[in-house]
């Protein structure tokens, strides 16, 4: 792991044209006068030598001089081409206003200067990605084919060779955005099909945009991190029938052909980057909870839709029942939705109630009711319910009597009638899911409703928290996955609406693992990667504020949790350092990747 820092010297065997094209060593009009005249710089730069803070102040006027969020998405691509220090600065200074833009430019949009909300459609975004092949002009990341296996490990070698890997980032992308198998064309670039408005030539898919979140709120040196597209094929008619269409032209992979693949992979990352994070990222549902089971105890392996999401859902319950002064054990929650994102909430605030409070298996799996797009989960539904639900099913005869619709499913309204529960979350995409009958019957029975409608983008969001808020007269505790505005209280005071969104806690938990060299990311340290979280909530110290930290604190709070993570690390046995861990918080800020330029000093035999 590298360390960069302001007052660090770097030899550096680049000059002239190749140290200004290189994005991780230009500084641009930084470049102070005494490395100009070492790097050939003098003639090739104007006279005047700039701060980073006048860097930034120049890019950020030139950026919000541009109409519109993709405009802007296309600028700041091309800044990331062009200077990685300015560039991750830059955003690091205007976290709320331009995570939207370069991580999701056609979801939701805030405007900070005006309170603006405004909801962009998914049509737009299916479209871009749908038209990837046609926006392609250079690739980002490492590509690995099933047709070329044969090379994978010449291949993987080759992108790794001279660099120290920490962070592995590797999609199938068979689950893209909630609008499915987009073979290589997944979130990237997503711009719609109009040469105007692309202005670069980086394609940066959705493995290069989660390593780009792990630097800019972790500190993981993005020269560090490998994206990794694993092309599987696809079962998308249109791309297969698209003649520019770039990827594996072929059915989707499934069985033992996909299972030895995805195997070779991993084993190469276990055999030459053995300290390394392996992130798994938009695998379909049927492999995403099945490969990270497999290969957990083999790696320091994550999935982000699985353990990211319930993991900040953890912390997100965890504060909410800090401001009621009750446990986890106490609560019942339903969830709504019962893909990658609402099993993995059940399980993490399940172990959460198991770890915390003691409760045994059993019990635990006892409080949760799962809903699905055929109603409750539970025994009739047969050959239905997914194996990795089993734990959660509900027994028949506990549901005698209760009516149901008419396909025989019992809907969400007669499970809060009969279940009664203090938290209901969503992660089902069915807009307004939870109606004002739904919100109205929930608040009859607790006096402070926990509701976390996390679907994304907005528009799919489960109700509206200004709704939930007025429907429960105030009460309610309220995250949701995307940003919203304050609801107003009956008293006319703002509540902020907490963002619970992972990567509040993501970039923490892989950057602990990296940190201590843990051998695996264990149960134990997600959950004190969470309960680290918990405590930042400003609802602890005010319940009238949000249950977690601003988005803006993101890079502060992410620090806290890789050190928790860490910590846990070494309690378990399983971190790979010989610290104890009363150390790792020093030992965290020493090899944390910072943008600040250091001091260059011109060496051929330096670094490329």
């Amino acid at each position: 792991m590298a360390t960069t820092t302001s007052n660090r010297i770097f030899r550096v065997a680049l000059r002239g044209d190749a140290i200004l094209n290189n994005p991780h060593w230009n500084k641009g009009t930084a470049f102070t006068s005494n490395e100009r005249k070492q790097f050939g710089l003098t003639g090739r730069l104007p006279y005047q030598v700039n701060t980073l803070d006048q860097q930034c102040q120049r890019a950020h006027d030139q950026l919000v001089s541009l109409d519109t969020p993709l405009r802007k998405n296309s600028f700041l691509q091309s800044l990331k081409e062009q200077n990685s220090v300015l560039f991750y600065q830059l955003l690091r200074r205007n976290l709320r206003e331009l995570m939207p833009v370069i991580y999701t430019p056609t979801e939701v949009r805030v405007v900070l200067s005006s309170r603006l909300w405004d909801d962009s459609s998914n049509a737009v975004q299916a479209d871009a990605i749908a038209n990837y092949s046609h926006l392609f002009r250079r690739s980002e990341g490492l590509y690995l084919t099933f047709s070329n296996q044969d090379s994978m490990e010449e291949d993987f070698l080759e992108q790794i060779k001279g660099r120290d890997i920490d962070l592995v980032v590797c999609s199938d992308a068979e689950a893209i955005l909630g609008i499915g198998d987009q073979g290589v064309g997944h979130w990237g670039d997503p711009r719609p099909f109009d040469a105007r408005i692309y202005t670069d030539d980086a394609t940066s898919q959705i493995s290069t945009a989660k390593s780009l979140i792990y630097s800019l709120l972790a500190g993981i040196d993005p020269a560090n991190s490998l994206p990794v597209v694993l092309d599987v094929g696809t079962d998308n008619e249109p791309l297969l029938n698209d003649p520019l269409y770039v990827g594996w032209r072929n059915g989707r992979l499934r069985g033992d052909a996909y299972d030895n693949f995805i195997d070779k992979f991993v084993q190469l990352v276990r055999k030459y980057l053995p300290h390394s994070l392996l992130h798994f990222e938009d695998f379909g549902v049927t492999n995403a909870q099945r490969i990270l089971e497999l290969y957990r105890d083999k790696h320091a392996v994550f999935n982000d839709d699985i353990q990211g999401t319930g993991a900040v859902t953890l912390a997100a319950v965890m504060s909410a029942v800090g401001v009621t002064k009750s446990t986890l054990a106490d609560q019942r929650y339903i969830i709504y939705g019962a893909g990658s994102a609402g099993l993995g909430i059940a399980r993490q605030l399940r172990d959460g109630i198991i770890q915390i409070d003691g409760v045994p298996l059993d019990k635990a799996n006892g409080q949760f009711y799962l809903i699905d797009k055929h109603g409750l989960i539970k025994e009739s539904l047969g050959d239905l319910i997914r194996p990795t639900l089993r734990e959660f099913v509900r027994p028949n005869e506990e549901w005698e009597g209760v009516p149901t619709n008419d396909k025989g499913e019992i809907t969400l309204l007669e499970v809060v009638k009969k279940a009664r529960p203090t938290v209901l979350i969503g992660c089902s995409t069915h807009a307004g899911g939870f109606t004002e009958e739904v919100v109205r019957e929930m608040a009859k029975n607790v006096d402070r409703p926990i509701i976390l409608p996390l679907s994304n983008p907005s528009r799919l969001v489960e109700v509206d928290p200004a709704k939930a808020n007025d429907w429960t007269n105030g009460k309610a505790l309220l995250a949701t996955g995307s940003p919203f505005p304050p609801a107003k209280m009956p008293d006319g005071r703002d509540y902020v609406i907490a963002e619970c969104n992972n990567a509040l806690i993501y970039p923490g938990l892989g950057f602990g693992a990296v940190l201590s060299k843990a051998r695996s990311l264990s149960d134990s340290m997600i959950l004190a990667g969470a309960q680290r979280l918990a405590a930042l909530s400003p609802a602890l110290k005010d319940p009238d504020e949000a249950l977690l930290p601003d988005f803006a604190d993101a890079p502060d709070v992410n620090f806290e949790v890789a050190v928790a993570v860490a910590e846990q690390a070494i309690a378990e046995g399983i971190a790979g350092v010989k610290w104890n861990d009363q150390e790792v918080r020093e030992r965290a800020k020493v090899v944390q990747w910072l943008p600040i330029y250091g001091e260059y000093v011109y060496d051929e035999n330096g670094e490329k």
